[in-house]
């Protein structure tokens, strides 16, 4: 795969994400929460992780939500408490970030990929068949980008062979399928509330949404060293709990989503108004019944990292989300995949880009960032 520019401008004036501006209309609130949490000295397992999940569970219609540390360990908690472990194999796609797959060697199963659809850049139904074997014990679709995963065939496919789905949701709080909210689809869903998500947290958290009550209960014994009384444990878990600060944060930025969410949208529409004709291919609108949340905005180019390198002598952040597929990582060596075994994903790594889209980016810099896209001088006339 090509090598990441290192020689590009540091000088930001458009990044790839703004969390400043949104933190200055919500000062008064993330500090009057922060405060409640310091007056109490409850700082975990307590009111405002009860109430984050409560909240939480309600937003994605699921009856049960669990707040955790990370969404990795968000995964990791899913597939130890479903059974999955040694000798399992677990089928997911390989451009996702790296941590779908850590989280599946970390309970000592196999990660098997399968590639994706090349409009959607998430997991394609129609090639899961070929990658299940005896082993194959769970499907984890992931959301990219904030774009539902196909989760009607994806289950279609599990239910028949009497597999289980864990959505990796971590890149798609509020998007919704056929008017079903994601999260509420596989026999869990797994949540990251890293700093920059559309819910994000001031530092790192996550969460698990199911319709499983017994399920629900052995993440809770998992997350808090398999103890429900304390100093009794049940069996061996690990410190994964949400902590009350971030939980009260969670709080406050929960009410704000649909609105933000909503304004993301709008932005990406008038983005793609002022690319058409730049040269770049665009995301593929929602489709039927598709409500997705873009949480990042990813366009495609056959000169990638010339354009990424342009862009920043503008000013413009950029990102790429992921230049090397995992099946194709040195941590990933051991399972021998070459190059050319994912051509979808492979190609896709070669020419995605991340431009700046949050709900505070304003008309004027969406204009900005489709005029240096457009006046990159060695776009080709089609892509």
């Amino acid at each position: 795969m090509p090598a990441v520019p290192s020689n590009v401008s540091v000088r930001q004036d458009i990044p790839l994400v703004d969390l400043r501006t949104q933190y200055d209309g919500l000062r008064e609130e993330i500090l009057a929460a922060v405060a409640s949490v310091l007056d109490s000295m409850q700082l975990f397992l307590g009111p405002q992780l009860r109430a984050f999940e409560e909240e939480f569970a309600r937003y994605c219609d699921c009856p049960n939500a669990i707040g955790v540390s990370n969404g990795t360990d968000a995964i990791e908690l899913a597939l130890r408490a479903l059974g999955v472990g040694a000798g399992d194999e677990v089928i997911t796609q390989p451009n996702s970030f790296i941590a779908t797959a850590e989280a599946i060697s970390a309970v000592g199963a196999t990660p098997v990929f399968s590639d994706v659809d090349p409009v959607t850049s998430t997991l394609d139904p129609r090639l899961l068949e070929a990658a299940i074997t005896p082993s194959t014990k769970a499907i984890i679709p992931v959301h990219l980008y904030g774009y539902p995963a196909d989760m009607p065939a994806i289950l279609a496919v599990a239910r028949t062979h009497q597999l289980y789905v864990i959505e990796d949701a971590c890149q798609a709080h509020g998007a919704r399928l056929g008017g079903q909210r994601i999260g509420s689809f596989g026999d869990a869903a797994c949540f990251s509330f890293y700093f920059s998500k559309n819910l994000g947290a001031y530092g790192e958290g996550g969460a698990v949404t199911t319709r499983d009550p017994a399920l629900a209960e052995r993440i809770r014994l998992y997350r808090d060293h398999g103890s429900r009384v304390r100093y009794r444990h049940e069996v061996v878990g690990r410190n994964a709990r949400l902590d009350e600060i971030q939980a009260a944060i969670l709080r406050v930025k929960l009410r704000h989503l649909d609105d933000w969410n909503t304004q993301r949208r709008r932005n990406a529409r008038l983005l793609s108004e002022a690319l058409a004709g730049a040269g770049v291919e665009l995301p593929r609108p929602g489709g039927e019944g598709v409500e997705e949340v873009f949480r990042l905005y990813v366009v495609r180019h056959p000169e990638r990292d010339r354009l990424k390198e342009h862009l920043a002598e503008q000013g413009i952040g950029t990102g790429i989300h992921y230049p090397l597929p995992i099946h194709l990582q040195p941590a990933y060596a051991a399972l021998g995949h070459q190059l050319g075994a994912f051509p979808v994903t492979e190609r896709l790594a070669e020419q995605i880009l991340s431009l700046p889209l949050y709900a505070e980016l304003t008309e004027a810099q969406i204009a900005r960032i489709a005029d240096a896209v457009a006046a990159y001088d060695a776009v080709p006339s089609s892509v």
